[in-house]
């Protein structure tokens, strides 16, 4: 029986014994290659976004400026660097001006560990597809993120507006919420690769098992989002917190903040910059996507069953269409999802995402252990159901009680009403008098008999 492997003839995958041994001009010509590549791709990625929601909308989007109007962000770029740059008068002008660079740069940086293909020759140097890696790469990206969001609160706080600065502690509560709960559903994948490299990660998804097809032998990928699913459906929502995207766009709601953080910028270059670091922060958090859960570089099937379609150059065609994926999945959401409210935000990101990814972790943690041949599995179950049980009854009483004082609270509400004679009609809105907070005790008697 003739076997096939579909990974496409042994890829020569990286180490990280493979990095740091590149000449420095390798390493610079990598370095301009993702930085023009991810501006190419914010220019595209505007375009894009733009064309597939008018679709999505019944409309045409841009159609004038180059064929399909693909010229459109080009001209718009190119407008808000021509613009005049104006300085409002009460503004801190150093923090003023930095603000922009220290939100672009880290999400530049962040693209750096991320791999795009296996071992390649270029320009007769053997060298990775791929920046550099360390043993701790993931955990560059969330740091780099963090350094991320000083950049908006000090954009919002430089700016001396009110808007402004609700717009950048908005952010920061929000990226604080929703880094814990993405930092944990990176745990169970660190569980099954055993490492932090991003390459090694990839490298940890490249054989699952054997598939038989028309008396031949296949081996497929082992994608980690087959067996972590739990950790990669928290993921998606927690990368669309992380990146201030609907429905998590709380940070620049026009309808309560004007526009947020970047209100007091005009349409000049560090507005641009701000827009840049948007989507290039999309496409970050899209890569670490593909390369966690979907097998970076790897093609998929049935590409991969063609003998070299993981070799030379050919994964970085495979890495670009899933990106463009990912990227579709961002704009159908922002096409489809309204705005929520910035308590359900927080109150999701606590009390939801974070509780789950820890119940997870603690499931898949054990489970994990259960393989260990010195495991006592009787044990091991026995406190397990233990926790399972503690934790719903927990959840039961906290439940219980908080319904309990949401009744109270509403029957007192509806007692002062009634005693104040501002009972509202049935169907009508309850509005209180404007001095209600300021009368308690014997003061309430008088605004009801009126000698207030």
């Amino acid at each position: 029986m003739r076997t096939f492997i579909a990974l496409a003839a042994n890829p020569d995958y990286p180490t990280l014994e493979d990095f740091g041994k590149d000449p420095i001009w390798i390493s610079i010509i990598k370095a301009v290659g993702i930085f023009v590549l991810l501006m190419l791709g914010v220019l595209f990625g505007v375009w894009f976004e733009r064309k597939l929601i008018s679709r999505m909308q019944h409309r045409y989007g841009p159609n004038r400026a180059g064929k399909f109007g693909l010229l459109q962000s080009v001209a718009d770029g190119l407008k808000m660097a021509l613009k005049e740059d104006i300085f409002p008068r009460t503004v801190d002008k150093v923090l003023y001006f930095l603000s922009p660079v220290i939100i672009a740069v880290p999400a530049f940086l962040a693209f750096s560990i991320v791999p795009f293909g296996p071992m390649v020759t270029m320009f007769g140097e053997r060298t990775p597809l791929q920046l550099t890696d360390l043993p701790v790469a993931v955990l560059l990206v969330l740091a780099l993120a963090s350094i991320g969001v000083y950049g908006i609160v000090l954009a919002g706080w430089a700016s001396r507006s009110p808007y402004a600065v609700l717009g950048g502690l908005r952010s920061a509560a929000q990226v604080v919420s929703y880094e814990i709960a993405m930092a944990l559903s990176f745990v169970a994948v660190f569980l099954v690769a055993g490492t932090l490299s991003t390459s090694e990660i990839v490298r940890a998804q490249s054989v699952g098992g054997t598939v038989s097809l028309f008396g031949m032998e296949f081996s497929t990928p082992s994608w980690f989002v087959i067996q972590l699913i739990p950790s990669f459906l928290i993921y998606v929502i927690c990368m669309l917190g992380e990146t201030n995207r609907v429905p998590f766009d709380l940070p620049e709601g026009e309808g309560e903040l004007v526009g947020g953080f970047h209100t007091e910028y005009s349409s000049s270059l560090k507005f641009a910059m701000f827009m840049l670091a948007e989507y290039v922060n999309i496409f970050t958090v899209s890569a670490l996507a593909i390369t966690l859960f979907f097998g970076g570089w790897q093609a998929p099937w049935p590409i991969s069953l063609w003998d070299g379609a993981n070799t030379g150059y050919w994964p970085f065609l495979w890495f670009l269409l899933k990106m463009v994926i990912v990227f579709s999945f961002f704009v159908w959401v922002r096409a489809s999802l309204p705005r929520i409210r910035y308590d359900q935000l927080m109150a999701f990101g606590w009390k939801v995402l974070i509780p789950l990814n820890l119940g997870w972790i603690l499931l898949f943690a054990t489970f994990r252990a259960l393989r260990i041949d010195e495991g006592n599995r009787t044990l091991i179950m026995t406190m397990l159901a233990f926790v399972v049980l503690a934790c719903f009854l927990i959840y039961m009483r906290f439940d219980i009680v908080a319904q309990r004082r949401k009744r109270e609270q509403e029957a007192e509400v509806a007692a002062e009403f009634e005693e104040l004679g501002n009972a509202p009609e049935a169907g009508g809105f309850p509005v209180p008098p404007l001095d209600l907070p300021h009368y308690h005790g014997v003061q309430r008697k008088e605004v009801s008999s009126g000698t207030h």
